[in-house]
């Protein structure tokens, strides 16, 4: 069975060789220690969430932390090459958080909250603040599943306009962006080879009534890239996983 993977506090693996101890508390350690019910000799992953990870065996518990010692030196993980960000449009049905979950599983860098002009959701005032917190939570539960080293930033919700913005900026500095269309001809996977010097892609995906005319015609004009991913047209929850996926393949992460 795979050891299960705990995320500590950023820097606390900083320093800290084989043979140390470590103790696990707040959410985590109530986690392990009374819904998991973690016992002395289990081994688990420790996780930095800003690249460190190292394995260890629990060596005493409590009802509400955890203590593992370090079976092997914390290995920091080489940071990703291209980074991809997944722009996710609000969308109804829990299918953007969905679709966040996913996308991170299968290696989104980071995640940016569109407010698109078709989502049905709207995340303003308190709405926004518990918007954000649920997909960071979904984060976090993702990247315990996939076992990943890094955990990814959400950042907050954007507009159509300060979305094209982003994208304009990002031109000059490496950065490509692609949007998800099911009505453009060129598939995605035309076009990898023009991403392969990319220092950051984002994967732009609309809500489930599509991306407007006009909100393609604003992102194209600061510099993204349209494409289809196949012949069928998928759901919000599924088309920025699906692309991540061909993309992680494509490039060389996988």
């Amino acid at each position: 069975m795979t050891a299960l993977s705990f995320l500590l506090p950023d820097g606390a693996l900083e320093g800290h060789r084989a043979g140390d101890s470590i103790t696990v508390d707040g959410d985590e350690g109530r986690h392990g220690a009374a819904v998991v019910r973690l016992r002395a000799g289990e081994d688990v992953l420790l996780t930095d969430p800003v690249g460190r990870q190292a394995a260890a065996r629990v060596t005493a518990t409590t009802k509400t932390r955890f203590t593992a010692e370090l079976t092997a030196e914390p290995a920091d993980a080489p940071a990703p090459r291209p980074r991809i960000t997944l722009v996710q449009a609000l969308a109804k049905g829990g299918r953007d958080e969905s679709a966040v979950e996913s996308s991170v599983e299968l290696g989104a860098d980071a995640v940016l909250a569109w407010q698109a002009g078709r989502s049905i959701v709207r995340w303003q005032g308190a709405k926004k603040v518990k918007g954000v917190a649920k997909w960071e939570a979904t984060v976090r539960a993702a990247v315990k599943q996939s076992r990943r080293p890094i955990l990814p930033r959400v950042e907050g919700v954007v507009t159509t306009a300060e979305l094209a913005e982003r994208i304009r900026e990002g031109e000059a500095d490496g950065c490509r962006a692609i949007v998800l269309h099911e009505a453009e001809q060129r598939p995605l996977t035309t076009i990898t080879d023009a991403l392969a010097d990319a220092r950051d892609i984002l994967i732009v995906v609309g809500p489930e009534g599509g991306i407007s005319s006009e909100e393609l015609d604003q992102l194209q004009a600061a510099g993204a890239l349209s494409c289809v991913l196949g012949t069928s047209v998928l759901r919000a929850s599924t088309a920025g996983p699906a692309a991540i996926a061909v993309l992680s393949a494509a490039l060389g992460r996988w």
